[in-house]
């Protein structure tokens, strides 16, 4: 009998415990997976019931900027050059982002960063490729090159950085984005043979300096053999590169409405606006003055390059004042994905620029072997509105020396059939967008046919206008 009462007893406690750690569980006062201290989950056990309440994931403005900087130093997986076996390469798309820059505008009554935009080989970062890249610039007489390309110059050259002046970073980045593309398109895929011809090339940059740099650095390293005679530069005045297809009327209105919601949120943000007060105390100038001189984009110069904070008599601005400004531009980014009115002006902003992509890629699918690489050199007001009409939301903003590339594949199986992949920084991205992002349940092949993307870009982007073509979603005013 007492046997039996104290099983009992041992049996209603057991249960009692195992209510309690449940109840504990499910209230999340204890975790239901253990962390390790690297932070991750030694098991994947999914919760009894879900947290439809649980907060998105907290930023962390320090990381991210350090993703921003991509400051050279492992080397990078790609996914790029990926296909079945049957398949085959024949033409590839790059836009890029200009390399690390010095600051367009400066913090007032500050010293400038401290940054040399002399090019040294011996001065990390560096590249193996860094002291014949310069040589070979040098003699750089024969590039045939649009307009005033022609008197920029093909290197930095300035012991202290001129404001938007490529740094040696920036040269670096690109030199190995250059040096990875050559040994997945050219060593494995054989895109360029060894006799590459100047047709086989469209290249494009805008006219500073940065993005013709940053070209040349990617070319660099990535031709079979770098001739100047066979390089052609095309100066494109536009930095969203609408050629002759930029009178558009309500793209400037979502533009100016998009301007209007950063606004709105800005002036929203208390911490934000106590973060600019105390720094306008401490370099001495009214507040609104330093707002208007874009301060993160200095103190990013500073973050990126390991330079320690402007200080003055009264302070020095500091780590605390840098993340809250960094905070608040990723909010903004997360607000702008879900208020649209960004990607409304992004759909009419590079619809010029989409459809030359896709009429060159129908081209060269019909049979034509020129202009199988080209190569846009553009700025983070290219790329991002770009990847937004395209409907990637998840991709981070525009880091220095972004790239992304549309190649084209032919089936091997079935010639007349073509497919595309997408790719951000040498990730597919291809089933991220929004007219192949669910193709790849009814299908094997892990690409986007071709046509998917033409009827997107010649047909779909214009469907939440209610208009069919650009000219007429440019110039009807929303009802």
């Amino acid at each position: 009998m007492l046997f039996r009462n104290r099983f009992l007893f041992l049996l209603a406690l057991a249960a009692l415990l195992a209510f309690l750690s449940l109840s504990l569980q499910f209230l999340h006062l204890i975790p239901v997976n253990p962390i390790r201290e690297d932070g991750l989950n030694p098991k994947s056990r999914k919760r009894i019931m879900p947290d439809l309440l649980t907060e998105p994931p907290a930023i962390d403005p320090v990381y991210e900027a350090r993703v921003y900087c991509n400051i050279p130093t492992i080397a990078e997986r790609s996914m790029e050059g990926h296909a079945p076996h049957y398949f085959k390469l024949v033409s590839v798309q790059v836009l890029i982002r200009h390399g690390d820059r010095y600051p367009l505008y400066a913090i007032p009554k500050t010293k400038r960063p401290d940054i040399d935009c002399m090019l040294l080989p011996s001065r990390k970062p560096s590249h193996p490729q860094l002291e014949a890249f310069i040589k070979y610039m040098s003699k750089g007489s024969a590039a045939q090159m649009d307009g005033s390309l022609s008197s920029l110059p093909r290197y930095p050259s300035h012991s202290l950085c001129e404001m938007g002046e490529l740094t040696q970073t920036g040269v670096v980045q690109h030199l190995r984005n250059g040096q990875l593309l050559r040994e997945i398109y050219i060593s494995k895929h054989k895109l360029l043979l060894s006799d590459w011809t100047a047709k086989q090339l469209y290249l494009e940059t805008t006219g500073k300096s940065r993005t013709l740099q940053s070209a040349l650095a990617l070319l660099y390293t990535f031709l079979p053999d770098f001739d100047w005679k066979k390089i052609n530069l095309r100066h494109q005045w536009s930095t969203i590169f609408c050629s002759g297809s930029c009178d558009c009327p309500m793209r400037n209105h979502y533009l100016e409405e998009e301007q209007r919601r950063q606004y709105s949120l800005r002036v929203k943000n208390n911490d934000l606006e106590k973060i600019y007060v105390d720094m306008a105390k401490i370099v001495g100038i009214p507040t609104r003055q330093l707002r208007a001189s874009n301060p993160i984009d200095s103190l990013l110069c500073y973050f990126c390059h390991n330079v320690s904070f402007p200080c003055t008599k009264t302070g020095c601005i500091g780590m605390e004042h840098f993340k809250v400004i960094k905070r608040h531009q990723l909010e903004d980014e997360r607000e702008r994905q879900e208020k649209k009115l960004y990607f409304l002006y992004a759909l009419l902003a590079t619809h010029p620029l989409l459809n030359q992509t896709v009429n060159r890629l129908q081209r060269i699918a019909e049979g034509k072997k020129e202009e199988v690489f080209v190569l846009y050199s553009a700025h983070d007001v290219t790329l991002s509105p770009v990847l937004s009409a395209l409907g990637i939301t998840e991709a981070r903003f525009p880091r220095f020396a972004a790239r992304l590339v549309f190649e084209l594949w032919q089936d091997g199986k079935r010639p007349k059939e073509h497919f595309i992949r997408i790719l951000y920084n040498g990730a597919d991205v291809t089933f991220q967008t929004s007219f192949c992002k669910d193709y790849y349940k009814r299908s094997s092949k892990p690409m986007c046919p071709l046509e998917k993307f033409v009827n997107f870009v010649r047909r779909d982007m214009f469907l939440i206008f209610n208009s069919t073509s650009y000219y007429d979603a440019c110039h009807r005013r929303p009802l």
